[in-house]
């Protein structure tokens, strides 16, 4: 009986008093097992797991009398409730009275200093900006009741390392004063973050009644990610389907990005840049948000009205160009692509014209294409990876825009390839080395095969396909060599249009050969066409025996033309002994007309 009454008058004491919980939780009558005690101090801890160097500052709002029950040693349950509410010091009164001292129209509002009155008013002004009420996973709206306060007092100058204001690397507070305490990110570090690590965040702010049971509680915040995939043109995906995922979760860029394909010169390569937003935006005032995308030296953007062709989405609605900007940037030996918001958080129109709103779970894709510039193509990148990245700057403080505050993530990468093929051009005779002879001069078409038959293209030696043939004649080196770079995956038919003098055109019905890729591994590495697929074909004796060879990004074999031959022929002595005795008797008619003139002169002058 005499316990009920205790509780009774306790009640009775604190029904006037403000009750926090969480952000800011409702008063509770309820009591757990245990006895009221009042506090002496408590302890807070910011779960951070992964950023264990982002340091947190903790700043008291209001001291107050923390009671809740106690059973047994430290053994604190139930709801907490406050009395005795003061200010924790001057500096933190004017920084709170002084976030909503240009709102005259708040008739509510406290007209003077007192603590209590302003806790109550807070209370109550949450309780109308959530009336869903609060907890300990909320994350404040901008512009809400306790935003303001937090930013305010992030703004102030109160002095740290005092007993109303604490700061701790990893989130670590004990030995509190008992009251209403403001938690928030003072700082993140990236240079001493692990490698291969984003720029962390800011939390949004926390707000927490301190005393009795330690309060443990995560950051509300999440830092934003990005990704970067290259549709393969073998299946038309931007996902790579043999990834392995968590049981129960669909492949998408994010969990499974495909970061490999092939291509040829000039040939477009779509890529999808792909990022999340820090689960808090609601709390941030502006959001920027830049994509920057380095292509390697080789390659190329496709390009609209001198800027990079992009279609920007926002989940699933298509972004109207007027909320972005998109610069390609070449100076200073740069090779990138921008594709950047002011503020997430502004107005985003679609092309429909319809708003686009950005939560926390919001995605912002951006589609470009990009080829290999085939001035840049050569026999040194050959099945050698053309690495192209990309990373993310976002807004990390909800409180400030400024280019200190801006988080970075770490590159991203996916990987762009092609091939050639060197084809040496042989006689059928031998040197005087007894090597087969290296035929110079020797010229031939190259096609790409398409539904079983050559395309009416024919391709360069950079690998660019032309209408005419006379415009992508491919002649033999002085060692008997084409090269031909810049291939993509596929089958290809090789003819010989002009042979060397003195030899037939063995390989005028063709030589068909496939470049097969092999395996493309999803971290870049080398790549080598494979043999087994590569089939090449032609007339018996064509192409030498065995003469198929792959190395990285390259598939090489030797063509044969035979050696012309001479045809037997008959009479060939008549012919000449002919000739001979022509001569001998237009000799002697000479001979004879001579003399005869001689004779003739002679008898004249007798």
């Amino acid at each position: 009986m005499s316990k009920n009454i205790a509780r009774l008058a306790v009640t009775a004491g604190l029904t006037a008093a403000l009750s926090f919980g969480g952000v800011m939780a409702p008063v509770t009558m309820a009591f757990a097992d245990g006895t009221p005690t009042v506090a002496s101090d408590g302890n807070v801890k910011i779960d951070e797991e992964t950023y264990t160097d982002t340091t947190f500052k903790g700043i008291q709002i209001f001291k107050a009398k923390v009671t809740q029950d106690l059973k047994g040693v430290n053994n604190w349950n139930g709801a907490k409730t406050l009395s005795d509410i003061e200010w924790a010091s001057d500096a933190v009164r004017d920084a709170v009275i002084g976030a909503f001292a240009a709102d005259t129209s708040d008739v509510t509002k406290p007209f003077d200093n007192d603590a209590q009155k302003w806790a109550d008013w807070l209370k109550s002004k949450t309780e109308g900006d959530y009336e869903s009420g609060t907890d300990k996973t909320t994350k404040l709206d901008a512009g809400t009741t306790l935003d303001k306060i937090a930013k305010a007092l992030e703004d102030a100058n109160i002095t740290e390392g005092t007993d109303e204001c604490k700061t701790s690397t990893g989130g670590t507070f004990t030995g509190l004063n008992t009251g209403y305490w403001l938690f928030v990110t003072k700082n993140v570090s990236a240079s001493t973050n692990p490698p291969k690590r984003d720029t962390d965040t800011f939390t949004s702010p926390i707000f927490v009644v301190v005393g009795g049971s330690a309060e443990t509680i995560a950051p509300k915040k999440q830092v934003p990610t990005v990704t970067k995939a290259v549709k393969d043109d073998n299946n038309g995906s931007f996902v790579d389907s043999s990834a392995h995922v968590p049981e129960g979760s669909t492949p998408d860029v994010f969990t499974a990005p495909n970061r490999v394909a092939d291509s040829a010169s000039d040939q477009p390569v779509e890529y999808q840049l792909a990022g999340t937003v820090a689960s808090n935006i609601n709390t941030y005032e502006q959001y920027s948000y830049t994509f920057t995308d380095d292509l390697p030296s080789t390659m190329v953007p496709v390009l609209s009205g001198g800027k990079p062709a992009v279609k920007v989405k926002i989940d699933d609605a298509t972004v109207k160009p007027d909320y972005y900007t998109v610069n390609y940037v070449t100076d200073q030996g740069k090779n990138e692509l921008v594709v950047s918001f002011d503020n997430l958080k502004g107005e985003i129109k679609s092309d429909k014209d319809e708003a686009i709103t950005v939560s926390g779970s919001s995605k912002i894709y951006v589609n470009y294409q990009a080829k290999l510039d085939h001035t840049k193509v050569n026999a040194d990148i050959l099945g050698i990876a053309q690495e192209n990245t990309v990373t993310l700057t976002y807004s990390n403080n909800p409180h400030s825009d400024s280019e200190g505050d801006k988080g970075t993530t770490v590159v991203h990468p996916a990987y762009d390839y092609t091939y050639g093929i060197d084809v040496t051009k042989v006689g059928s005779d031998k040197d005087g080395d007894d090597n087969l002879k290296q035929l110079k001069d020797v010229e031939f078409t190259l096609q790409e095969v398409v539904d079983g038959n050559p395309e009416n293209q024919f391709i360069d030696a950079k690998g660019v396909k032309h209408n005419d043939a006379k415009d992508a004649t491919l002649k033999t080196t002085g060692e008997g060599k084409i090269n031909v770079v810049g291939l993509d995956e596929g089958t290809y038919f090789l003819k010989e249009v002009k042979p060397a003098p003195g030899y037939n055109n063995s390989a005028s019905e063709g030589v068909k050969f496939t470049i097969a890729r092999g395996t493309l591994q999803q971290d870049g590495s080398a790549v080598t066409p494979d043999k087994d697929f590569a089939n090449v074909t032609a007339a018996d004796g064509v192409v030498k025996a065995d003469s198929a060879a792959v190395s990285t990004g390259k598939l090489s074999f030797t063509i044969v033309d035979q050696k012309g031959t001479g045809l037997p022929l008959t009479g060939l002595n008549g012919v000449t002994f002919t000739w001979i005795a022509g001569g001998a008797v237009l000799c002697i008619g000479v001979a004879h007309l001579i003399r005869s003139r001689k004779q003739a002169e002679e008898s004249e002058q007798e």
